[in-house]
């Protein structure tokens, strides 16, 4: 009922709304209605109450909020189905245990601080409570399992397009799955799956965002930036995160649909900044040093060592000369 009564503040927020109109549309009584107000006021809303006008929705706490996040969503599969939590070890385990029970394509998991959070190559996330994004997503693909980087190339390309289009910050992309302002990590990507050899049983696409993080350890700052210290400006959650889940949902479904990737890999390339550089390629198979020259249609960055001979890496750690401490 509490979520309800947030949904009716939230449709009228130019507005007052009365008492007597909430009780009459919910079928409670109006001491029911004050009450369940009350709590929202203990959770960060803050709402204004006139006598003989009834309730105004003035402020909306910084908070992952599924009431909040469908009030911003314009997706169609994409988020109609949430899991929000105060704290979790990893969104990515528990969207695979939901996926493993038949949870739908679009299951969207989000919590306001992940404990072990994972990044590629096994690596630790900072995911300090209540300052990002961390959500992993569901999908069920109906493309083969060799196809899978794709989805990590149409988040990353949802990411910076909802980064540049809600705060107005140049976001780009480090080939494969890092967004990067002003030669700083801002975003990690994490795509896993369980599948057959001819058939995808589900993806989950795990997305970590430094939003309105103030301060990172010594060991961090030359690697790792937030929103809030590129802009100056805090930046709501639920609407970027809407803002994510949209973009991935158009891009997404058009690749479906069609089975066209073209367009898609062309708008990654001019947006990643790997590609030209000089690169450093740590693999199991050794390391060495070139020049990032292009992306294969399988999404393998393209490397031409010093000694002139050609590389294609698809998994491994690169570094790109300049950024995230890379000197």
């Amino acid at each position: 009922m509490k979520a309800k009564i947030q949904e009716i503040l939230l449709k009228n927020q130019d507005s007052y709304v009365s008492g007597e109109e909430i009780s009459r549309r919910l079928g409670i009584s109006r001491t029911a209605v004050w009450k369940y107000i009350n709590n929202l006021r203990e959770e960060g809303f803050g709402i204004k109450s006139v006598p003989n006008k009834g309730y105004r929705l003035e402020k909306i706490p910084d908070r992952l909020d599924p009431v909040l996040l469908r009030h911003c969503l314009l997706t169609r599969k994409l988020g109609q189905a949430i899991e929000i939590h105060e704290a979790i070890d990893s969104t990515n385990t528990r969207a695979k245990e939901l996926a493993q029970t038949g949870a739908p394509h679009g299951t969207l998991v989000a919590a306001e601080e992940q404990i072990k959070g994972r990044g590629r190559l096994g690596r630790s996330w900072e995911s300090p409570p209540g300052t990002g994004i961390w959500m992993s997503l569901i999908l069920r693909p109906s493309f083969p399992p060799r196809f899978a980087p794709r989805i990590t190339v149409i988040a990353a390309l949802a990411a910076v397009k909802a980064i540049s289009s809600i705060t107005g910050l140049d976001a780009a992309i480090k080939w494969p799955n890092d967004i990067i302002i002003n030669y700083r990590k801002v975003c990690g990507i994490l795509t896993e799956m369980q599948a057959d050899p001819d058939l995808i049983e589900y993806a989950v696409l795990g997305m970590g965002i430094n939003v309105n993080t103030e301060s990172f350890p010594a060991e961090l700052v030359n690697s790792a930036t937030s929103l809030y210290l590129e802009s100056g400006a805090r930046t709501d959650r639920c609407r970027l995160l809407a803002g994510i889940l949209g973009f991935f949902e158009g891009i997404y479904e058009k690749y479906e649909d069609t089975g066209d990737f073209t367009d898609i890999l062309k708008e990654y390339k001019e947006r990643c900044i790997t590609l030209g550089q000089r690169v450093r390629v740590v693999s199991a198979s050794g390391e060495f040093e070139g020049i990032a020259e292009g992306l294969t249609q399988d999404c393998e960055l393209i490397v031409v060592s010093d000694n002139g001979m050609k590389h294609t890496v698809l998994s491994g750690d690169v570094s790109v000369r300049g950024i995230c401490g890379y000197v």
